[in-house]
C-alpha cells in the first residue's frame, strides 16, 4: 500500500502518522477523535489521512482482465 510521505500542502510529515491511525480507525475509533488524540490540528494534514485511498484494490482487477484477454488472443492468433 502507498502511504503518503508528506503532506501535499505544509510539507509536514504524515507517513509516521498513517499506521497509528490506520489502525486505531480500523479499531472503531472516530477519525476526527483519532487526529485530536494525535494533535493533528492542520486541515491539510487531515485531508491527507482521511482521503488516502489504497488504489491497488481498485486497479489491480483491470490488469488481471487485461492478462486474461491478452493470453486468450493469442492463443487464438497461434
Amino acid at each position: 500500500m502507498l502511504k503518503p510521505i508528506r503532506c501535499f500542502t505544509c510539507g509536514s510529515l504524515v507517513a509516521e502518522k498513517y499506521s497509528e491511525f490506520d489502525k486505531l480507525v480500523k479499531a472503531g475509533g472516530d477519525p476526527n477523535e483519532v487526529m485530536n488524540s494525535m494533535k493533528i490540528n492542520r486541515y491539510c494534514c487531515r485531508r491527507m489521512l482521511l482521503s488516502n485511498v489504497n488504489i491497488i484494490d481498485h486497479v489491480l482487477p483491470f490488469y488481471e482482465y487485461l492478462a486474461q484477454r491478452r493470453a486468450e488472443f493469442e492463443s487464438d492468433t497461434l
